[in-house]
């Protein structure tokens, strides 16, 4: 059944994609990688994207602090109040050198310290994913909106999906302590997407993230009924100091 989304999710899908664009000519054209002082990679594509998405997110919604990934490398990380977004132009920067396709641009709007409403967008593989609390989750693809809802797992076991370039021993060890039937290796924040979509039913993460790897998908997953809790299944909650992430597992219902 199709289904579109509301104006305010729209409007985030729809930079996203102008972001999706500019990213798409540099995968196209072979970009180059640098590595900056935190040893990760980046690239013309994450900055030029970024740039975008900053200017198109001061002209929808005036006013609100922007946290970007790659401003905050440099250094400019603006005061954010009760409402902010969460920005990183190129969430898998290793699989977009890789040429995996499993990269994503990803915007997330955090209130209070939930995110409220976000968007994942992976260009190269034409899935895009949005959600807001309120509004539900909803996926665009061949250039078609259907609403996507997480599931609740069967009784013959969990899928689990886990990061592709960033294994971890804790995330190993909670996974074999688990009933698991199918293990899903992804790229980015399309885990989030994928546990949204009913694809699959658990992500756990122990390795280190930032806030703006996670806001946008976790906003997906909770639009479609899943949720995100510490490793003890506390609440997860943004804003934190340097907005690092601890630990965190994702599911769906």
């Amino acid at each position: 059944m199709g289904a579109t989304p509301p104006p305010r999710l729209e409007i985030l899908a729809r930079i996203a994609q102008a972001a999706g664009v500019v990213v798409m000519r540099h995968y196209e054209a072979g970009a180059a990688a640098r590595v900056k002082a935190d040893h990760s990679p980046v690239t013309d594509a994450d900055e030029e994207a970024e740039k975008l998405i900053l200017t198109e997110l001061a002209a929808a919604f005036p006013g609100v602090p922007v946290v970007a990934e790659e401003e905050a490398a440099a250094g400019r990380i603006v005061t954010t109040g009760a409402r902010f977004f969460l920005v990183d132009p190129v969430d898998g920067t290793k699989e977009f050198l890789r040429r995996s396709g499993e990269f994503t641009v990803n915007i997330g709007e955090v209130v209070d310290g939930v995110p409220v409403a976000g968007v994942v967008y992976a260009p190269a593989i034409d899935r895009l994913f949005v959600g807001g609390l309120r509004e539900g989750a909803f996926e665009l693809s061949g250039g078609r909106w259907r609403a996507i809802n997480a599931r609740a797992p069967g009784d013959d076991g969990l899928v689990a999906v886990s990061s592709k370039s960033h294994p971890d021993a804790q995330t190993g060890t909670l996974l074999g302590s688990l009933n698991i039937k199918d293990h899903i290796n992804a790229g980015s924040s399309l885990k989030f997407c994928l546990v949204a979509a009913g694809e699959a039913d658990i992500y756990p993460r122990a390795g280190r993230t930032m806030e703006w790897d996670t806001a946008a998908g976790d906003a997906v997953l909770r639009a479609a009924g899943g949720g995100v809790t510490n490793w003890d299944y506390t609440p997860f909650v943004y804003g934190k100091p340097g907005f690092a992430n601890g630990a965190f597992i994702a599911r769906g219902r």
